[in-house]
């Protein structure tokens, strides 16, 4: 039988409960932050969430000014079962959030790549709640719910000694749902083939871009709308939510430009524009969608 997925977009203060069974809700945080709630389970995506890049770098050149406020407090961030960071780039594993849903979450464990242990235990991660990963691990978590481990592209696959991935994306099954979030990444050979096996419903991926000014600066970069979008259908991933956008001036897209991308895209993606003040609910349905 056909099914299709129904999305909702709600007020923001949806996000602060669990949503009934069958439904998968899901929060933009910033950046490449993401809440992610189903009715068993609470996961905090690379959620960056204070100002300790505009602290370390402040009186450079770049000096990592948000264009956008934390949508939400970290200590504000409760009931959290997992949080997953893809890379230690700090806006993705992030020194002033950590710590604090560690202190405000007794219970949650935080996975990381196994090659950025070391980073996140000094990033204020609890030794005993840390879990590292590696490219094609898989990891049971709460109830029925998975996580998938792939390798990410941040201009370029990167390992350790021991071959374990510094850049790392997750597939999260959950409530009959596959969401892939690729961490930061370009395409690569081999993604296709590893998102159509994985055959994710929902993608989050990073649509800023990179160039050569970027580059020269040590800004590493990431899809472009369009690589994005070829991503999805090449996959067979029927909802995208873009993300790595106005957070820094220096490495974000323009928003009408993004506007622009969004109200053209190919027939069987769908697109959830990226909102602070939404969150989107999703719930698969059987037969076909009303085209009413």
């Amino acid at each position: 039988m056909n099914s299709y997925i129904d999305i909702q977009a709600l007020p923001v203060d949806h996000a602060a409960h669990r949503p009934p069974g069958g439904r998968l809700l899901v929060r933009w945080l910033g950046q490449a932050g993401f809440l992610v709630r189903t009715a068993e389970l609470t996961v905090v995506i690379d959620a960056y969430l204070s100002d300790s890049l505009a602290v370390n770098h402040r009186g450079t050149t770049l000096p990592h000014t948000r264009m956008m406020a934390p949508p939400v407090a970290p200590d504000a961030l409760r009931d959290v079962d997992w949080v997953l960071c893809s890379h230690a780039h700090s806006d993705h594993m992030d020194p002033g959030t950590l710590p604090v849903i560690a202190e405000h979450n007794p219970k949650c464990r935080f996975v990381v790549p196994r090659a950025e242990r070391e980073t996140a235990l000094a990033r204020g991660v609890p030794p005993d709640r840390l879990v590292p990963v590696n490219a094609g691990e898989q990891l049971e978590l709460d109830g029925n719910s998975t996580l998938e481990i792939l390798p990410a592209a941040h201009e370029e696959i990167r390992m350790d000694p021991a071959g374990q991935h510094h850049f790392v994306g997750y597939v999260l099954r959950a409530e009959g749902f596959a969401l892939y979030h690729s961490g930061d990444c370009v395409p690569f050979a081999g993604l296709p083939d590893l998102l159509r096996a994985a055959r994710p419903d929902v993608a989050l991926l990073p649509v800023n871009g990179r160039d050569p000014r970027r580059t020269t600066s040590g800004i590493l970069g990431n899809f472009s709308f369009t690589e994005a979008v070829d991503l999805c259908m090449s996959a067979g991933i029927s909802v995208l939510l873009p993300h790595h956008v106005g957070m820094f001036d220096f490495n974000t897209i323009d928003p009408e430009e993004l506007k622009v991308h969004m109200s053209h895209v190919p027939p069987g993606l769908q697109i959830l524009p990226p909102d602070p003040a939404l969150c989107y609910s999703l719930q698969k349905m059987q037969g076909r969608k009303c085209a009413c």
